[in-house]
């Protein structure tokens, strides 16, 4: 984008009708974020990429070459922002920017911390070139998170010099979130010297403060940290709010918290000038299913919240937070021309989507699509296991009976710890489907080392074949969930050998998969393909028994260290609590 200040003479020129628009977008009724009102028959007039004026008439800014779009009977709202959200998940940058402008999302603050996991620099590097002129706005910020524990993490990340080159560039504008708040608190060395970097170039820095409170949570904050996105409840959002902070109301795949925060919001009339909407993830089946920033407002109108209130929270409030409200967030003289178009304001229904003064969006449908930049041939290169798996890699092996410790799964993403006794078979002990005792195993795959670890897993039903990805949150590894050895290993190699992808076999025959070639944790087909694939494969695993809808996101997160309780690594299972290490087989009985 163009500097407001390389732009000030044309717009001034063009708002006193010396010069003329580029656009006028006529007779809409705006939703006005700074008044909090709606005002009706109002012109926009466009000058390049900004607006240069906002008024009842804007005739004054009209010459032979102005465009005029009417839009009388529809509404104007600013584009729409999320605040906090992983792109380099699922499909590339400009696939998922294709459709999250269909949604009125003319912005995206992303947090590449899967890309970075697995590929370090260079991979954030790459990152910020494929989100390079997508269709809407793509801001990343440095992976604040990782390593997610020292202890046990095996992922790549930035070095503070890397961390420093980066920063310097227009579309990295700060730190995303620090999921650690211990280190925050016990004030590690590392983390306070990182926070104080950031902090002296007036960056932006994302919180997670899951757990904390009181004293602790006030600590993080007197730290120069300002936002969350874990709040999940009213109280939670609540104490946040009086000390200050910024809350982003997480409506996602992985999460959705809006009903419930914004029911009490409303109900005690808080202040919401420093309340967003975030996503943290949306997956391509649930932006088909229900939208993305656009089903915020709709859930929130629907619960009683005003609707200009509600793109408020959706536009201004985000750029209010990143320090960007010079060039956007609203529909203003001097501000960036990021505009949609309603046919109805409290169904977000969106007509016309124009991002800096060019439509990419008419009639619900996409009009300008942007050219794909290619990619270097070794991200297709980054799962390198070596030989291929075999029954044996999967193998537990005991002379007698013994008892396991398992990882217990409350639901896809929450474990916890369980044990269970079993009989071995040929000197292994395998899955027991009576008990609904299935195997997990953690390979890593950055090397063909074959390093891994066999454990066991209950709480997922009674699922038949094995389910394996080599995406996982927000480590470097290849994961597999199976009832039996033939089955996983077949899913392994599968996902493998395609250079990466979510696979699920049963009777050692490929019934569904996603096919992940970028990194291992990206796909190059589609958006729709992609979200098909997914659906089928969620509902195939299902039909095979597993108690859960979305079981891809079991191995997804069977890694993920900053969640309770019980989590497995290529390295080990490891008990988050007491943070040690818990070995597969308890002991022997006689």
């Amino acid at each position: 984008m163009k500097r407001l200040a390389d732009q000030i003479r044309t717009l001034n020129a063009t708002a006193i009708g010396d010069a003329h628009a580029d656009l006028i977008i006529s007779g809409a009724t705006l939703a006005n974020v700074y008044t909090g009102k709606l005002e009706e028959g109002i012109d926009i007039a466009i000058a390049g990429d900004r607006v240069a004026y906002v008024g009842r008439d804007a005739a004054h800014t009209a010459g032979p070459k102005t465009r005029t779009e009417d839009a009388r009977g529809r509404f104007v709202v600013p584009g729409m922002a999320d605040p906090h959200i992983h792109i380099d998940q699922f499909v590339t940058p400009h696939e998922f920017a294709e459709h999250a402008v269909l949604h009125g999302v003319t912005t995206l603050f992303s947090d590449p911390i899967d890309i970075v996991s697995v590929c370090g620099y260079r991979g954030f590097v790459e990152f910020l070139r494929q989100c390079k002129d997508a269709p809407a706005r793509i801001f990343n910020v440095v992976p604040g998170g990782l390593p997610v524990d020292r202890k046990f993490s095996t992922s790549r990340r930035l070095t503070r010099a890397q961390e420093r080159t980066s920063l310097k560039r227009d579309d990295v504008v700060g730190l995303g979130e620090v999921f650690s708040w211990k280190r925050v608190t016990d004030r590690d060395p590392q983390t306070m010297a990182q926070l104080k970097s950031i902090l002296q170039k007036d960056h932006v820095i994302n919180g997670h403060t899951a757990g904390a409170s009181g004293k602790k949570l006030q600590a993080y904050v007197a730290s120069g940290i300002f936002s969350c996105h874990e709040p999940i409840d009213y109280a939670q959002t609540l104490e946040r709010l009086r000390i200050g902070m910024w809350v982003m109301i997480r409506e996602g795949s992985i999460i959705r918290s809006l009903k419930e925060i914004v029911t009490e919001v409303l109900a005690d009339k808080i202040d919401t000038s420093r309340l967003m909407f975030c996503s943290d993830g949306v997956s391509p089946t649930d932006m088909v299913r229900y939208g993305h920033i656009d089903h915020c407002v709709r859930q929130a109108v629907s619960l009683g919240m005003d609707p200009v209130t509600a793109y408020t929270i959706a536009s201004r409030n985000a750029f209010d937070y990143y320090l960007m409200s010079r060039d956007v967030g609203g529909i203003a003289p001097g501000k960036l021309a990021d505009i949609v178009v309603l046919d109805d304001l409290q169904k977000a229904s969106v007509r016309d989507v124009y991002v800096g003064g060019r439509r990419v969006v008419h009639g619900g449908r996409l009009v300008r699509r942007t050219r794909r930049p290619g990619r270097p041939t070794w991200t297709s290169r980054t799962v390198r296991v070596g030989r291929a798996f075999d029954d044996d890699d999967f193998a537990v092996c005991a002379t007698g009976p013994s008892c396991v410790n398992t990882i217990v799964m409350k639901t896809p993403i929450i474990t916890g710890a369980g044990s269970a006794t079993l009989e071995p078979r040929d000197g292994t002990l395998c899955a027991d489907a009576d008990s609904q005792v299935l195997k997990a195993a953690n390979f890593e795959r950055a090397r063909p080392t074959h390093k891994g670890v066999v454990a066991f897993v209950e709480g997922l039903g009674r699922m038949e074949g094995a389910l394996a990805t080599t995406w996982s949150f927000h480590e470097n590894d290849l994961v597999v969930v199976g009832s039996n050895e033939r089955d996983m290993a077949a899913a392994t190699n599968i996902a493998a050998s395609r250079g990466g992808g979510i696979v699920f076999v049963r009777n050692a025959k490929r019934v569904a998969d996603i096919r992940l070639d970028f990194a291992g944790i990206l796909s190059t087909m589609s958006f729709e393909k992609v979200a098909e694939s997914l659906e089928r494969l969620d509902a195939k695993v299902h039909d095979a028994g597993c108690r859960f809808s979305d079981a891809h996101l079991v191995p997804l997160f069977l890694p993920f260290l900053a969640l309770p309780s019980v989590r497995l690594l290529h390295t080990g299972m490891v008990d988050i609590k007491s943070s040690e290490r818990i070995p597969t087989v308890a002991h022997r009985l006689k």
